[in-house]
């Protein structure tokens, strides 16, 4: 390990940072949130908030929006054009987006550290490194662990468990950053000591499983978050 671990004055405790993607790296979550409330106004229906965000950072297998959306309307609604205008405003919001605060200053940090990198996302491997390559980030990740790889996908371990293998470590020897609730259960269930970071669509949300809350990743150095995973650890 490189000559930070020396100055951190904790050898080989963390050796790898995990994060999540959709609403921690990226502020997907309200675009896809906004582009779904939209079509659903153009029908005379209304998208609940809080049913939506039961389901961040899992895969909707709970509430599709869509099943939700035809139920409401009937035969009547016509998919092809509904999920053409829903595509096209998501993704016109999300042009506009950059990293969310603080990702790429925690990621150059953990390079400078000698820390391993990796993603651990319930959504596709294409979605993930699509906008990572937008973004400009791909090149600091070791390895990507999505939905495509795992029987199950956040609040199971499974995702967590992909990345760390992938990594060749324990996932002890992680910490995991996440904005979910299903996020930070994922996280805790493999064993990473698991930082939550709120996001716009989550602030409301219950954090009490997480070992730490942050407002976002700008709010401390990673140098810092290590001395409090070992003081934790004892």
């Amino acid at each position: 390990m490189p000559d930070a671990w020396a100055r951190l004055g904790t050898p080989h405790v963390i050796r790898a940072l995990v994060l999540d993607f959709d609403g921690l790296v990226l502020d997907t979550e309200s675009c896809a949130y906004e582009a779904w409330r939209l079509v659903y106004a153009e029908h005379g229906c209304e998208l609940s908030l809080d049913r939506w965000c039961e389901t961040i950072g899992s895969d909707r297998r709970e509430f599709d929006p869509f099943e939700e959306l035809q139920a409401q309307v009937g035969p009547g609604l016509e998919v092809a054009r509904m999920q053409r205008r829903r595509r096209e405003h998501r993704d016109v919001l999300l042009s506009r987006l950059g990293a969310m605060a603080g990702v790429s200053s925690r990621l150059s940090e953990a390079r400078d550290l000698g820390l391993s990198l990796a993603i651990a996302s319930s959504s596709p491997l294409s979605w993930v490194a699509g906008h990572l390559a937008r973004l400009e980030l791909q090149h600091f990740f070791d390895a990507l662990a999505t939905a495509d790889e795992v029987d199950r996908v956040k609040p199971a371990p499974d995702l967590y468990l992909r990345a760390a293998t992938a990594l060749g470590i324990r996932p002890s020897e992680a910490v995991a950053v996440e904005d979910s609730p299903n996020g930070v259960a994922a996280a805790k269930a493999a064993g990473l000591y698991c930082v939550a970071v709120p996001g716009p669509m989550t602030r409301h949300l219950s954090f009490e499983r997480a070992d730490l809350v942050l407002d976002s990743l700008a709010a401390v150095s990673l140098s810092e978050l290590i001395e409090r995973v070992a003081l934790a650890r004892g």
